[in-house]
């Protein structure tokens, strides 16, 4: 009846050859670089425009509506004109392994025209993947917040898609509705972003105690306005805390002064002071213990040492013994002597005048006690109830020695001789000295080597 126009015939090619080429790797188009890409593009519209002004007026039909949507998928996908050079050179490429095989048998014509069919089934198919996966990625980038059916931004990704694949084939893109897409978080960016915001709520929340524990949210709005008492328990701990804070800053300023005082008098006013307010001894003492502690070596025990070396037949006193450590420390006799008693071995009377008779102890220790003005009449009467060739051991503060010299020059004077010294702590000096005899000055003279600085304790 009619015959068919020449650009039926060149249509269905076309279409073969753009299905072909869709079936074609990322891979093949990256090896294809430079003047054979151009080559390509010149070819394909050629190829194009050859085809558009042969066509004749549609006849009613099913070819005639077949040969329309395969134009319209032409136009949708332009991008698949890359490929169609490529598709040439696989077409050759073919031929010629055919001519070398020989004329094709109506087997195998069957069987290319099958493999045709299931070729052109898979690129359908994987065109059809490709548009869904383009899809998803467009969904992906759409905030979750935003208030737009899932319908309409289908419709407006693909809008988006073929606005830009008509504009720029090459690199299709999948624009959002906005404008301006959001900037999507990583997680490690999400993660500080939410610890910086609990640091600003945590910055101006009062600080809780590490023993008390977070109160639980109210459960309801009344809850949330009536204030929460505080335990009885944690108020009565904190007032204790407190209470002895205070305590112990008083005990330490009555320390302070209590030194003070036995430092700038006689022994005669620091024993009024201690028979008036017994508590004020125990007080000094334990001040006293709290900071003799801190040192690395006590000067008690190194004195306990080195008498241990000695006779336990030897009779010791102990000037200003405190809590009778030195007696608990030895085997030897010992005769206990302070200002007030902190054990019932304690002698309490002025160390100036101790109810010994004369000559009558081997070992006198002054352990820390050297206080008051009086210090000539201490080692006097350590002279006088001392056996000639008896022992005296001092041990004292280094801070209150301005020049040791002169001070073992004012003790020989009172009928001592210096048998060994220890300057080398950083807390104490210790000097060990023999009876001679009865003191070569009288009592008019004035020694200056006896007069040691004041031991004084800064507040802290």
């Amino acid at each position: 009846m009619f015959e068919e126009p020449e650009w039926a015939e060149e249509a269905p090619v076309v279409a073969d050859l753009g299905s072909v080429a869709l079936g074609l790797r990322p891979t093949a188009v990256s090896q294809i670089k430079g003047s054979n890409c151009r080559q390509l593009l010149a070819t394909l519209r050629a190829l194009e425009v050859a085809s558009l002004p042969q066509q004749s007026p549609s006849l009613p039909g099913s070819d005639s509506e077949e040969e329309e949507e395969v134009v319209e998928t032409k136009k949708k996908r332009p991008k698949k004109g890359l490929f169609a050079g490529a598709s040439n050179e696989v077409e050759e490429k073919r031929k010629k392994k055919r001519h070398k095989r020989g004329p094709p048998s109506s087997d195998s014509k069957e069987e290319e025209v099958e493999r045709e069919k299931c070729h052109k089934g898979a690129l359908l198919g994987s065109d059809l993947a490709e548009e869904e996966k383009k899809k998803r990625k467009c969904q992906k980038q759409i905030p979750s917040n935003l208030a737009q059916p899932l319908d309409s931004v289908d419709q407006t990704g693909s809008k988006a898609w073929n606005s830009s694949a008509t504009s720029d084939p090459t690199k299709p893109t999948c624009e959002t509705p906005s404008s301006n897409p959001p900037h999507t978080l990583s997680r490690k960016q999400w993660r500080n972003r939410q610890k910086n915001k609990r640091r600003q709520k945590n910055k101006f929340r009062p600080s809780q105690p590490p023993e008390q524990a977070p109160a639980p949210a109210p459960a309801s709005a009344e809850e949330a306005e009536v204030p929460s008492a505080p335990s009885p328990d944690n108020h009565g701990a904190r007032a204790e805390a407190l209470r002895a804070r205070m305590a112990q800053r008083l005990d330490g300023a009555r320390f302070r002064y209590l030194n003070e005082q036995l430092y700038s008098g006689p022994s005669s006013a620091a024993q009024r002071l201690f028979q008036e307010d017994p508590e004020a001894f125990l007080l000094y003492h334990r001040g006293f213990q709290n900071q003799v502690k801190k040192w690395p070596l006590q000067p008690v025990d190194r004195i306990a040492r080195d008498l241990r070396q000695r006779p336990a037949s030897l009779v010791v006193a102990d000037f200003g013994c405190g809590d009778c450590r030195l007696a608990s420390s030895i085997r030897n006799p010992v005769h206990c002597f302070d200002l007030a008693s902190l054990d019932p071995r304690v002698t309490v009377c002025d160390m100036a005048q101790v109810p010994l008779e004369d000559e009558s102890i081997d070992v006198a220790v002054f352990c820390l006690s050297l206080m008051g003005t009086n210090i000539r009449d201490f080692l006097e009467e350590a002279n006088r109830v001392l056996k000639p060739g008896g022992l005296l051991k001092v041990a004292e503060v280094s801070s209150r020695f301005e020049d040791v010299r002169t001070f073992l020059g004012a003790v020989t004077k009172l009928g001592f001789k210096v048998i060994s010294k220890d300057l080398t702590n950083s807390h104490f000096f210790l000097f060990d000295f023999e009876k001679t005899g009865p003191p070569r000055v009288g009592p008019t003279t004035q020694l200056s080597g006896l007069k040691l600085q004041p031991c004084l304790y800064k507040r802290r």
